[in-house]
C-alpha cells in the first residue's frame, strides 16, 4: 500500500476517533447520545476563527513573520477551540442533563433536547455569520515531506500527532486520575458506582466538558483541510456516531479500532478509479451494517455482558 494513502487514512482516522471516543464515553458513563456534538464542533471552529482573526494583526505587529508568530497563532487556535468545546459541554450539561437526569425516559429526552440544541445552533450560526465558509490559519504551516517517494503534507502529519497526543492524555486521565477512575466505574456499572458514592450528577459535568473539548480539538485539526461553516459539524457528528456504534458504545478501544478501519476504508475506496469519492459513504455504511449484523454490539461492545 502506498505510504501517502496510509498517511491520508491515518489523518481521517485521527479526526474520526476524537469524535467517536467522546460519544462513546458519554453514552457509557452518563447514558446520553449527544446530538449537539456537531454543534460543539461548529462553535469551536468559529471560536477559533474569531480569536485568531482578532490576534493576527497583534501577533504580526509584535513578532512579524517568524516561527514564533506561527507558534503563537497555533496555540491560540487550539486553546480557543478546546475552551469553546469545553464550554459547550457545560452548556449541554445545564440544559440537557441537569434538568432531566432523574426523570423517566431520560435517554430519549436527552436525545431530543440535544438534537434541538444542534438545530438551533446551526440556525444561530447561519444568522450571525451567514452561509459563507471561513478559513483558519494553517497551524502546521505549508509544505510537504517526500518520504520513499510519497509526499506527506505538514497538516496531515500534525493532525495525526496532535490527535494521538490528545487521545493519549485522555486515556491517561481516565486511567490515573481520581475523576477518571470515577468515570471508568460509571462506564462499567453505573448502578454499582452510585452505591459506592459516585454521583452521576457531579461526574457528568467533567465528562461533558471533556467530550466537548475533544470535539473542539477535532474542529481545530479538521479546519486545516476544510473550511469552517455553520453546518461543518454535520458530517463529523454522523461519522462519530456510526464509528462509535461500529466500535461498540462504551468501548474506547473499540472506537479507536473503528476509526482506523473507517479511515483506511475511505482512503482505499476513494483511491479506486472506478469508485472514487462518490461511493465512499455508501461503502462505509455497507461495511458498518455488515459488521453489526455479525456482531450487533460492535467490535469492542462487551459492556452489556460485563454489566450482566
Amino acid at each position: 500500500m502506498d505510504l501517502g494513502l496510509v498517511v491520508y487514512a491515518l489523518n481521517l482516522a485521527a479526526i474520526y476517533a476524537l469524535m467517536a471516543i467522546g460519544i462513546s464515553i458519554l453514552w457509557s458513563s452518563v447514558g446520553m447520545i449527544n446530538m449537539a456534538h456537531g454543534a460543539t464542533f461548529a462553535i469551536s471552529g468559529y471560536a477559533a476563527w474569531l480569536v485568531t482573526g482578532a490576534l493576527k494583526p497583534v501577533v504580526a505587529a509584535t513578532f512579524g513573520k517568524t516561527v514564533l508568530a506561527s507558534g503563537v497563532m497555533a496555540a491560540a487556535l487550539v486553546s480557543s477551540a478546546l475552551l469553546a468545546g469545553a464550554l459547550c459541554g457545560a452548556v449541554i450539561y445545564a440544559l440537557a442533563f441537569l434538568p432531566i437526569h432523574d426523570k423517566p425516559n431520560y435517554p430519549v429526552r436527552a436525545l431530543i433536547i440535544t438534537l434541538a440544541l444542534n438545530i438551533g445552533t446551526v440556525q444561530g450560526l447561519l444568522y450571525f455569520f451567514g452561509p459563507r465558509n471561513q478559513g483558519l490559519p494553517k497551524i502546521f504551516g505549508f509544505g510537504r515531506w517526500e518520504i520513499w517517494g510519497a509526499k506527506i503534507r505538514y497538516d496531515q502529519a500534525g493532525t495525526i500527532v496532535g490527535a494521538a497526543v490528545i487521545m493519549g492524555l485522555t486515556l491517561a486521565w481516565l486511567r490515573y486520575s481520581r475523576r477518571g477512575l470515577e468515570v471508568r466505574a460509571m462506564m462499567q456499572n453505573a448502578e454499582g458506582a452510585a452505591y459506592s458514592g459516585i454521583s452521576r450528577q457531579v461526574t457528568a459535568l467533567p465528562i461533558l466538558m471533556l467530550t466537548g473539548a475533544l470535539a473542539g480539538m477535532a474542529a481545530a485539526l479538521l479546519s486545516q483541510t476544510i473550511f469552517v461553516s455553520p453546518t461543518a459539524g454535520v458530517v463529523p457528528l454522523v461519522k462519530g456516531l456510526t464509528i462509535a456504534l461500529l466500535g461498540g458504545l462504551g468501548s474506547v478501544p473499540g472506537a479507536m479500532i473503528g476509526a482506523l478501519l473507517i479511515g483506511f476504508l475511505e482512503a482505499i475506496v476513494g483511491a479506486i478509479p472506478f469508485l472514487g469519492q462518490r461511493y465512499v459513504m455508501s461503502a462505509t455504511f455497507a461495511f458498518i451494517i455488515l459488521v453489526l449484523i455479525v456482531r450487533p454490539r460492535g467490535i469492542g461492545g462487551l459492556l452489556d455482558d460485563t454489566r450482566e
